[in-house]
């Protein structure tokens, strides 16, 4: 695709601004209208519930464009202080978006989390552009792009490349930047989570891959970071999201997940551009190009899904869920569609992109010496670690959720409406056609796939799409005869129905099903140093026992404890040492005012 540009009028402050629009643009673009305007029609039932708060309302829908607008202004710009801007309004549009209930401290919390850490990304962005203009003497992108591929701009440019990677990864999501994501999550509104996780997370993959595409960095150190980075990034992350039991949360986690698997992809494709292989740089850019599209696909879904439940049943606490595909079974049909997605089982979506990241790993490892094929190893091995995990973590997650009976007594519900459902069955449609059709979809990837690295290529592929589609269509259609065949004996037969046998225990209750522990304790005994519980255990005591005992377990963060919550505690404490100052006495305020011009004063006759 030819690229199109021109510049606009910025005034005196920016100049001109230059605008450009390539195939890498045009992807996220389609992406994000794709997740937008599927989040609006799902939102405009979801907020129904708030009518009363008028105002707020208001804000949010406004917020709402603001962000859609900012974020297709970042896959157009070419100035450094024009994007920076844009970058600014998706951060605060996002953070009112995120804090809509506002009346409820712990999403105030979680917005000011989102709020920080996001400017920790625009400082980084800012060091990193601000570095690159100075080195250049613009702030125009293709001047930059133009100096950092001058020797001295190869030399010097790569401590301001790696700022702008890491602002760029705070906002997507890598571990250990990753912390915003399962605070800002369940306290957003369903559609909102929807929308982060599905387009906003993946603004910081097009930024990563947009300096890769501008800045020439070295391809191979800058691939071998990125993949061990991401590998980790996506074992951590599914990791948690196994043990945890609110729905939303577990969900956040799950991005942490994908960012990761998309992040092997980019790496791959860095490693197979540093190392001139066009068939390495092809899989890998086009594989974490496919996944952007595909995770945007199943994690929106997922959350509006999500969305629905907590609307059903008021609570997300998995522990207190049970049953629901009785009385909400078009919710758990598409979170299954979604589940199978994410797991990267065919005939779905997630299946083609991981199988082309796969494809590039063991090219690399077919390829490389004997040092680099140890570390392609590792990758593939995380990589399989990963998909195993996401099985066992969403086996739990609909098992618990949606089958067997409630846990704890819920209110009546009853299925969505339109407004709800078909943004969800659009999307199941489109999931479902990327993996009976990848090769369709692979052509489009591929034009984006060229404006990150010029000479990527997946004309030969080890194994061709259209194998992948045969196989994909044909397990379709045995699935549907297997169904077929199991509808028409059952229509001979007269089919009783009746309560589960209790095995001769006949006073069962729901309590006695698997919870959302007890279906993953094995997994959580195994790596309870890594991931972290608190757990508190009230025993049963005397022969006539007047208390009932209790055990309880909740999992934490370790990198979140160790930095975020551990500096800011040493922070807090620090600051308590000077409480005293802040007395209510106004005399005492006066007083601190005299000081401060007093010194003033002073220090401008010794220094001026």
């Amino acid at each position: 695709m030819q690229n199109l540009g021109f510049l606009i009028d910025g005034g005196n402050v920016f100049g001109g601004i230059a605008v450009g629009v390539d195939a890498l643009s045009l992807w996220f673009m389609a992406i994000i209208c794709l997740v937008f305007v599927a989040g609006a029609l799902y939102g405009t039932d979801y907020m129904k519930h708030y009518l009363e708060h008028s105002r707020a309302l208001v804000l949010h829908i406004v917020s709402y464009v603001v962000c859609f607008l900012s974020m297709l202004a970042l896959c157009v710009l070419r100035n450094a202080l024009a994007f920076l801007v844009a970058w600014e309004l998706m951060a605060l549009s996002s953070f009112i978006l995120i804090i809509f209930e506002s009346w409820k401290k712990e999403t105030v919390e979680a917005g000011a989390n989102f709020f920080i850490q996001s400017h920790i990304s625009v400082a980084l962005l800012t060091a990193g552009f601000l570095g690159l203009a100075a080195k250049c003497g613009s702030y125009d992108f293709d001047a930059m792009s133009a100096w950092c591929h001058t020797a001295a701009g190869a030399r010097e440019s790569y401590p301001f490349f790696m700022l702008l990677i890491a602002g760029f990864a705070v906002k997507a999501g890598f571990v250990p930047f990753h912390t915003w994501l399962p605070r800002a999550h369940p306290a957003a509104p369903a559609h909102i989570s929807g929308v982060m996780s599905g387009v906003i997370i993946k603004i910081g993959i097009y930024g990563i891959l947009r300096s890769i595409s501008l800045f020439n960095p070295d391809m191979m150190l800058t691939g071998c970071i990125i993949l061990a980075v991401s590998a980790i990034s996506g074992l951590y992350g599914v990791m948690l999201a196994i043990v945890q039991h609110n729905l939303k949360k577990l969900l956040a986690y799950h991005s942490i997940e994908n960012i990761g698997i998309i992040g092997m992809g980019i790496g791959v494709g860095c490693i197979g551009a540093g190392m001139g292989s066009s068939v390495l740089a092809g899989l890998g850019f086009c594989g974490a190009l496919l996944h952007t599209l595909n995770h945007a696909l199943f994690k929106s879904s997922l959350f509006f899904t999500a969305g629905n439940v907590y609307h059903a049943a008021h609570t997300l606490d998995i522990e207190h869920l049970g049953g629901l595909v009785k009385k909400l079974p078009a919710t758990a049909a598409f979170f299954l569609i979604a589940a199978v997605a994410i797991c990267g089982l065919p005939p779905m979506n997630g299946f083609v992109s991981e199988l082309l990241i796969y494809m590039g790993l063991f090219d690399w490892m077919g390829s490389a010496s004997a040092t680099t094929a140890v570390g392609a190893a590792f990758a593939i091995l995380a990589l399989v670690m990963i998909g195993g995990l996401a099985i066992l973590c969403f086996t739990k997650a609909f098992g618990i959720v949606f089958l067997g009976s409630a846990r704890s007594e819920l209110p009546e519900m009853k299925e969505f409406g339109l407004l709800r459902t078909l943004p969800l069955g659009v999307m199941a449609m489109v999931m479902l056609s990327i993996g009976l059709f990848p090769q369709f979809y692979l052509r489009m990837v591929s034009d984006a796939c060229l404006a990150v690295f010029p000479g990527a290529s997946v004309a030969e592929l080890p194994i061709g799409m259209g194998k992948v589609s045969i196989a994909a269509i044909a397990l379709v259609v045995l699935i549907l005869i297997l169904l077929g065949v199991k509808k028409l004996v059952n229509s001979k037969r007269t089919i009783a129905s009746g309560p589960t046998w209790g095995c001769g225990y006949t006073a069962a209750t729901p309590r006695i099903q698997y919870t959302a522990t007890s279906f993953v304790k094995t997994y959580a005994d195994m790596f309870t140093g890594l991931l972290g519980f608190h757990k508190e255990y009230k025993p049963v005591e005397g022969i006539y026992p007047q208390e009932r005992g209790s055990w309880e377990s909740e999992n934490y963060d370790r990198i979140e404890t160790g930095l975020i919550e551990r500096p800011l505690g040493v922070y807090r404490r620090l600051m308590d040492r000077f409480s005293f100052l802040q007395n209510g006495h106004l005399q005492m305020y006066i007083l601190y005012g005299i000081i401060c011009i007093v010194v003033t004063i002073l220090l401008t006759f010794i220094f001026v």
